[in-house]
């Protein structure tokens, strides 16, 4: 059967296309040309990408979505920050481009499914009578947090030919095991489009945001220092707050009407329930009320035991087992 599959010129997407071929699968490795400048879009990476197919034997084609990736991934990233909100811009990556775009070229090409080289595990389940995302085997390199958005459709169309590897290792032994010339090529960052890992300079070049300097305030209310800026800031934030205090200070959230950052003391992070919306369910059809799940608040965040209720509009509340610290204004999982 026929597989398109994203190829980024990495190990992990290299392997892939070596484990689908062996599997039997017709592969055709594509390449998205997102953002010019990024760790994963420049010349080193379509040719890495495109001299392991060759090696393959299998097709290799780049697709221009420059305009898409300014749309969905770096204006929604730019447009979080002005509203004081932490973008994931991974995610969006994800339901926009790689399963979104991804999925309808494969249907041009008549293929069947469509892969990447993600940490995660797509199975059928019996308890929910279709496919669903699972944990991958690797428990630090898991992935399955970042593809909540996937379309429901989609899912069953997903192949994960890394899900059953313990590390990373695996994955580079296999292809200096084949010759993959990428095989001890360095990790890329989380933000593609900002190697540098500077989002600061990125927002003030590419968005044209600036010092805006305001007051950092407690809860009362009480002016304690000033800010340079509210995008510089984020919740859980403790150093470079400028602020002499008898004891430590944290980000607790942010006042955009006053342009106040919000501080308070390391008890204050800490939240039992918090509010969603723009849910996506993908092993269920609805939320009952009472409904237990994990949810992680981050992807580097421990799992936490949950309940779910329904709320007006679509919204969903969820109530902790136990309180979490640093809740902020951006994506979280849910886990059956």
């Amino acid at each position: 059967m026929k597989v398109v599959l994203g190829m980024s010129g990495g190990v992990d997407s290299s392997v892939s296309a070596l484990l689908l071929k062996n599997q039997g699968y017709e592969v055709i490795g594509v390449t998205m040309e997102l953002y010019v400048g990024s760790s994963c879009c420049n010349k080193d990476t379509y040719l890495d990408a495109k001299n392991v197919c060759n090696s393959l034997g299998i097709m290799h084609l780049i697709f221009n979505y420059k305009d898409e990736f300014q749309k969905y991934v770096i204006d929604d990233f730019i447009c979080n920050y002005k509203t004081c909100k932490t973008p994931n811009p991974c995610i969006e990556c994800n339901k926009h481009l790689k399963f979104g775009l991804m999925f309808e070229k494969a249907k041009e090409f008549g293929a069947e499914y469509i892969a990447t080289g993600h940490y995660a595990k797509t199975e059928y389940s019996e308890k929910y009578g279709r496919k669903v995302i699972m944990k991958s085997a690797s428990s630090s390199k898991d992935q399955s947090y970042v593809l909540w958005s996937v379309p429901k459709d989609v899912v069953e169309h997903l192949l994960f030919p890394l899900s059953d590897f313990d590390n990373k290792e695996q994955i580079r032994q296999i292809a200096r095991e084949n010759n993959l010339k990428v095989a001890n090529k360095p990790d890329s960052e989380d933000i593609c489009f900002i190697p540098d890992g500077d989002y600061k300079k990125f927002l003030e070049e590419k968005a044209n945001f600036s010092t805006k300097a305001g007051n950092i305030v407690d809860k009362a209310g009480n002016i304690l220092g000033k800010h340079q800026g509210l995008y510089r800031y984020t919740i859980g934030q403790r150093k470079g707050l400028g602020i002499a205090h008898p004891t430590p200070l944290f980000v607790l959230g942010f006042n955009p009407e006053k342009n106040e950052v919000i501080v308070g003391e390391h008890s204050d992070l800490f939240q039992k329930e918090l509010q969603i919306e723009d849910v996506n369910l993908l092993a269920i059809d609805e939320i009952k009320d009472g409904m237990e799940f994990e949810t992680k608040i981050r992807y580097a965040a421990k799992p936490v035991k949950s309940k779910l209720y329904n709320l007006e509009a679509g919204k969903v509340k969820i109530v902790f087992e136990e309180e979490v610290r640093g809740i902020t204004p951006r994506t979280v999982s849910c886990f059956l």
